[in-house]
């Protein structure tokens, strides 16, 4: 699987720029799922995640800031902003990783493929192709 933010921000992007792309990510990613999960599913999932992505990165718990107890995602956007643009890619590919690593471990790799599939596969990059057929 390539890095999730590989397609959403160019290399040069600021932490602010990194940030708001997690967090519309992490927004198509609660559009999929709440229907099927719910929105307590979708809390569970995302403080497992955080949990295991700041054992890579643990600034990502930040526990000042409240991450692990807030379930908003807007707190994880605003950790990610503070760091430097290296460490907000690093942590914020590592995020969304993990989310999808855990996800497949729960309903394996195919369902997790097919529910993110709009989240995870990269924006076409040009015009859709037009059927001419008569």
């Amino acid at each position: 699987m390539q890095q999730p933010l590989a397609n959403r921000v160019a290399s040069e992007a600021d932490p602010t720029q990194i940030a708001a792309a997690v967090l519309a990510i992490w927004t198509e990613i609660d559009d999929a799922l709440t229907p099927i999960v719910g929105p307590l599913g979708l809390v569970a999932l995302y403080r497992r995640t955080v949990h295991l992505a700041a054992a890579q990165h643990p600034w990502l718990a930040g526990r000042d800031e409240g991450v692990l107890t807030d379930t908003d995602p807007a707190v994880l956007k605003s950790v990610l902003a503070q760091r430097s643009s290296a460490e907000a890619a690093a942590g914020g590919n590592a995020f969304l990783t993990t989310f999808h690593e855990l996800l497949a471990s729960l309903i394996g790799p195919s369902l997790t493929a097919r529910l993110l599939r709009s989240v995870w596969e990269p924006p076409s990059s040009g015009a859709a192709a037009q059927d001419t057929s008569p």
